[in-house]
């Protein structure tokens, strides 16, 4: 029996007051099994409409598969049937992610009565948008280009904003366009640390910023319990639980330094001692100290802007970090700045990417007469001496190749994970939030450098494969010099930092002797 006009004029009027009632009652869905169902909101779904309504920015940390999209669909559905003129945009990591919710939302106002279709019906109909007859308007658009940046929104909803590449970036050029009081919804599940969606979430949870949370894990639906938590994770890896069910920021993603090593790296960020320097980009946590040998790692910028010149020192004996650069330097600018970093370090051991831009740093450096520049054996990218260059074919400075990249990477994570480096600096952590495994290949997530992680990775790799294994070389020859120069005893071979060694004289007798090499009744004094 239909509605009289009265009774379909109450509805209408208690519909455009309440969302969350025209949801309930009217907005139909098509389940996979079912076929065409009502949409009866289950309480978190409810919870999130009403957040919609009373909070202008909001952002959901959810779970896959719990009706999110379709409840922000059902939601968008409402406001340009009960609201002229308003101009929605969802973007998401694909166009066809965003394109499939606007489908959602035309699906919804086609199962509507048709007395409510009336209010406003759809007159223009393409594959990516759709306009009302009172002027409301959605469309769908890629993350790519300037979508929607030219315009005033009234509602912008990104859809898995943590998978969006760019998202930084995009939301600077976003955020503009909701200035007239256009709301956001972002939802997404996580996907690691440091991206603009898992910096936002924190930060809105901790009072930073307008948005309003929301976290919705996985046995927030009413109908999973802990047998379906058990067969649905079955054969799942702990990243995927962590990202596709558990809300997890920590353990999601794929960064290259893993999740429980960087929440560890936290721990020991500390303000800057000092930020010097005429850009105070010159960071400085402990000054020089006497008798301490030093390494400095430097990363020349590209020149086109996008990138920077950045510098590191640590301690070669326990590898703390005790100062950093990072700055947008000219080559002519940055070579005086190394030159004098390096001698207030007390000559610190200085690494230098020797692509074209960093060979004119280093040129520079040898025409400043530094007395501690780093050369390398092409073969084996291990220190060498500088009168040694033309004997062994070595070259100023580290070479960053496809064959090294990856080799000095490993070793970060190496000495990371065995609690060997201790970082100081909230600059270089945040990128390593964002270093990630990409198309198999280590790197900094669109938007985001990763020149502090690659000159931390060149100290790495020189301070414990090209000077150590160049130690223990030297180690050798002056043990087999002793050899010649006793007639008499046992040599002692054992070398400081190699299997078996005991530091202590008193152990010696405990010592495997078969590890011990006699010279009696070889050499005669």
């Amino acid at each position: 029996m239909g509605l009289s006009k009265k009774e379909i004029k109450a509805e209408l009027l208690r519909m455009g007051r309440d969302p969350v009632y025209f949801i309930n009652n009217y907005s139909k869905i098509t389940h996979p099994i079912e076929g065409l169902v009502p949409f009866k909101l289950y309480k978190f779904q409810k919870e999130a409409v009403t957040n919609f309504q009373d909070h202008r920015f909001n952002i959901i940390l959810k779970a896959r598969q719990l009706g999110l999209s379709t409840t922000v669909a059902a939601y968008v559905c409402w406001l340009m049937i009960f609201h002229r003129d308003k101009n929605i945009l969802v973007v998401a990591t694909k166009q066809q992610t965003a394109t499939n919710l606007v489908r959602k939302v035309k699906a919804i106002h086609k199962y509507l009565p048709l007395w409510v279709q009336q209010v406003a019906k759809i007159v223009v109909d393409n594959r990516t948008s759709f306009e009302l007859t009172n002027g409301s308007q959605v469309k769908a658009a890629s993350t790519s280009g300037d979508a929607g940046r030219s315009e005033a929104l009234s509602l912008l909803v990104v859809d898995e904003a943590a998978l969006i590449e760019g998202m930084d970036e995009l939301w600077a050029g976003l955020y503009p366009t909701l200035s007239t009081g256009g709301m956001c919804i972002a939802l997404s599940t996580p996907y690691g640390v440091g991206n603009w969606f898992h910096k936002t979430y924190i930060e809105s949870e901790e009072g930073k910023n307008d948005f309003y949370s929301m976290r919705l894990p996985w046995d927030v639906h009413p109908d999973r319990n802990d047998n379906w938590f058990e067969k649905e994770t079955r054969n799942m890896s702990r990243r995927e639980i962590a990202q596709e069910l558990q809300c997890n920021f920590n353990a999601s993603g794929e960064t290259v330094i893993h999740p429980d090593d960087l929440k560890r790296l936290f721990e020991f960020i500390e303000e800057p001692k000092y930020q010097t320097g005429f850009d105070r980009n010159y960071w400085i946590w402990e000054e020089a100290q006497q008798g301490v040998s030093y390494i400095l790692s430097a990363d020349v910028a590209r020149g086109d802007g996008t990138d920077y010149s950045v510098a590191q020192i640590f301690r070669l004996d326990t590898m703390e970090q005790v100062a950093e650069y990072q700055g947008k330097l000219t080559t002519d600018m940055f070579a005086p700045l190394l030159f004098n970093m390096g001698k207030e370090y007390n000559c610190a051991l200085t690494v230098i990417e020797n692509n074209s831009l960093g060979l004119a740093v280093l040129n520079k450096l040898e025409d400043l007469e530094y007395p501690n520049i780093y050369y390398s054996a092409k073969s084996t990218h291990e220190y060498i001496e500088a009168n040694m260059i033309d004997v062994v074919n070595g070259i100023a400075g580290f070479t960053m190749s496809m064959k090294t990249r990856p080799l000095v990477i490993a070793k970060l994570e190496e000495l990371i994970r065995n609690k060997v480096v201790t970082l100081r600096s909230q600059r270089l952590i945040n990128e390593l939030k964002t270093f990630i495994w990409k198309n198999g290949k280590p790197q900094g997530m669109r938007g985001y450098n990763d020149d502090l992680v690659m000159s931390l990775c060149m100290v790495c790799w020189v301070r414990d494969t090209a000077l150590i294994s160049n130690k223990r070389e030297n180690d050798y020859k002056k043990a087999m010099l002793g050899a010649m120069s006793v007639s008499k005893g046992e040599l002692d071979t054992r070398i400081e930092g190699m299997a078996g060694y005991r530091a202590s004289a008193n152990n010696k007798t405990n010592y495997n002797r078969k590890n011990m090499i006699s010279t009696k009744g070889i050499f005669k004094g």
